[in-house]
């Protein structure tokens, strides 16, 4: 990568001025709890094959790269309907920055291959969507509009490698997951339409079959990546039925054959909140030309399997978004000097500051449990792909969330500042709202998790047997403790039931939802917290699931004092650095 003129001079962190930024910062070596929990969910040699590339990932995140994407926010793509000639050749420019984070995503680290394309970073085999989704947290933390690009080009790529032909694969699979640039065939899945939007069954993009392709005419509304050159999205093929059954899956190339542009416009570029600097368009199919893959009357169910991918996805990149914010608030907190204290050793501060940290972290390992549990489901385990079922949607809808709110705290505890774009906080409060729309809104997820995962698949039973298999495999976590979690995930399973089993109860959807996931974090964090003691000594991932239960699945009382001793000593030892064993860490679990 060739280093680009900035606009400005690094950030320097000067003492006695502002306090300073993650600027310079290693994203990776900044990060324990990642190296942790890669080192419980991957191989020994797997590990040590990538940790040199997260490291440098880390390093271009913390520094290059992160200029790279504020300038690239700035500069937003511009479309252009004709060339210099008066030729109508569309095209969107970029600006250079922008450039750079391509060749950094998909050329050195191949994010978006990783899982299909054996041979990426000198792997012999594809990796596991852990692996992949650790390079998507690191990647992210700088760049969060570049994510969908990542996210949909893989995506495009697993749905013509599970249901398109062998001709189509032959034309566009090698292309989809190119690390060489110059060879690199970006993708996009464009489903949004103005009439339904969610209810992707009331779309009228429709299709007729002429010879071996078909002909797309309609509108799509919200196309993010508008200048993919092989675009995966539905339509309704002539004489179908209604509703998502009558809807089929199409591939639709942006070049035909001849080099000629297929038969579709970018009318425009949407201004939007969030990841200004990639392309999000709307798009006139006009006779466009388009080829079908898999079953026509499978074309929904085919696509929603790149839809749950994608939720994983905006899951880790959501977690990635509050990591980021984290380290700015901890550097803030860190370096600056109010009232003759640093802000860290302040009461109200120290209580923002776990209100930053504790989503963080339950989204960290609430990512990684979904991630595995979708590398055991793709090995042919049907309980990892019931558990996937549930906790795809529950991570998608809670952590997506947790990110607008965190980002905003963050971006308090640096001041009136941290509110200037000069600064990090901004952006990724702008896009933090994004991941809560992104493939689907909170109450279409809610409602997947409740009514469709729980109600319809009886997911619920996988959760609740993997939940009991992590408590019962911790064996040196205390008892009581492994009891309490155990109770409530029964509890807040029995309450995602009930809310499942009528309509009428659809209103507490969001709230079941939650239950579920707060109980599930606790669980995963219990769980971490015996596996690294016995790797390192340190068993502090326990106070944070003593945390979660604490204050966000146990009501409090609002006339009553919540700043105990022991959650005063528990906040200092999760604000410090020091490994904490277990003996002591049970004191705290039992204390009052």
């Amino acid at each position: 990568m060739q280093p680009l003129k900035q606009e400005r001079a690094g950030a320097a962190n000067q003492p006695g001025l502002l306090a300073p930024d993650t600027t310079g910062m290693n994203f990776y070596r900044a990060d324990p709890a990642l190296t942790d929990l890669l080192k419980l969910h991957l191989p020994e040699a797997l590990f040590r094959h990538i940790e040199p590339h997260l490291d440098r990932l880390g390093g271009l995140a913390g520094g290059y790269l992160d200029e790279c994407a504020r300038l690239a926010d700035r500069h937003t793509p511009v479309l252009h309907q004709r060339d210099r000639f008066g030729r109508d050749s569309q095209y969107i420019e970029y600006h250079p920055a922008y450039r750079e984070l391509e060749k950094a995503a998909f050329g050195e680290f191949g994010i978006h291959a990783m899982s299909i394309r054996k041979g990426i970073m000198g792997w012999p085999d594809k990796y596991p969507v852990v692996a992949k989704h650790a390079f998507t947290f690191l990647f992210n933390q700088t760049e969060f509009g570049m994510g969908c690009p990542i996210n949909v080009t893989d995506g495009c790529a697993k749905l013509l490698n599970n249901f398109g032909s062998d001709a189509l694969k032959a034309r566009y699979l090698d292309g989809l997951t190119q690390t060489d640039m110059s060879k690199l065939t970006q993708g996009g899945q464009f489903m949004t339409e103005k009439e339904g939007g969610s209810d992707v069954g009331t779309l009228t993009t429709t299709a007729v079959q002429e010879g071996d392709h078909w002909r797309l005419h309609g509108e799509k509304w919200f196309c993010s990546n508008a200048d993919a050159e092989v675009v995966m999205l539905l339509a309704r093929p002539e004489g179908a039925g209604p509703g998502t059954r009558g809807v089929g899956l199409f591939l639709m190339p942006r070049r035909l054959e001849d080099g000629s542009q297929n038969h579709y416009r970018i009318v425009r570029l949407k201004d939007k909140l969030g990841t200004r600097s990639m392309a999000s368009g709307e798009i006139k199919l006009e006779g466009a030309i388009a080829y079908a893959v898999g079953k026509l009357d499978r074309g929904f169910v085919q696509m929603a399997e790149m839809v749950n991918s994608s939720r994983l996805s905006n899951g880790v990149k959501s977690t990635a978004l509050m990591r980021r914010a984290y380290h700015d608030a901890m550097t803030v907190a860190r370096n600056r000097v109010v009232f003759g204290q640093r802000i860290i050793d302040l009461p109200l501060a120290r209580r923002q500051l776990m209100k930053i940290m504790l989503p963080t972290e339950q989204a960290l390992s609430m990512s990684f449990l979904t991630a595995d549990a979708l590398d055991r489901a793709e090995a042919g385990s049907q309980d990892a792909a019931a558990l996937l079922r549930i906790l795809t949607p529950t991570l998608k809808f809670r952590a997506t969330r947790d990110a607008r709110k965190v980002c905003g705290d963050a971006l308090e505890m640096r001041g009136g500042i941290g509110y200037i774009e000069e600064f990090a906080t901004a952006r990724l409060l702008r896009d933090a709202h994004l991941g809560s729309i992104w493939e689907g809104t909170g109450n279409i997820v809610a409602i997947d998790a409740l009514k469709r995962a729980v109600g319809r698949h009886g997911a619920d039973g996988a959760l609740a047997a993997d939940l009991h298999a992590r408590l019962d495999d911790s064996a040196n976590v205390p008892q009581t403790w492994r009891k309490r979690l155990g109770d409530l995930a029964d509890r807040a399973i029995g309450f995602a039931r009930q809310v499942a089993a009528k309509s009428d109860n659809e209103g507490d959807a969001r709230r079941a939802t939650s239950l579920l996931y707060h109980v599930a974090s606790a669980v995963a964090l219990a769980w971490e917290g015996g596996r690294i003691h016995e790797m390192r000594g340190d068993a502090r991932r326990l106070l944070l699931s003593r945390m979660v239960i604490d204050h966000r699945v146990s009501p409090g009382d609002p006339f009553q004092l919540t700043e105990s001793a022991a959650q005063r000593a528990i906040t200092g030892h999760l604000l410090g650095e020091r490994a904490i064993g277990m003996a002591e860490v049970g004191e705290l679990l039992s204390a009052a």
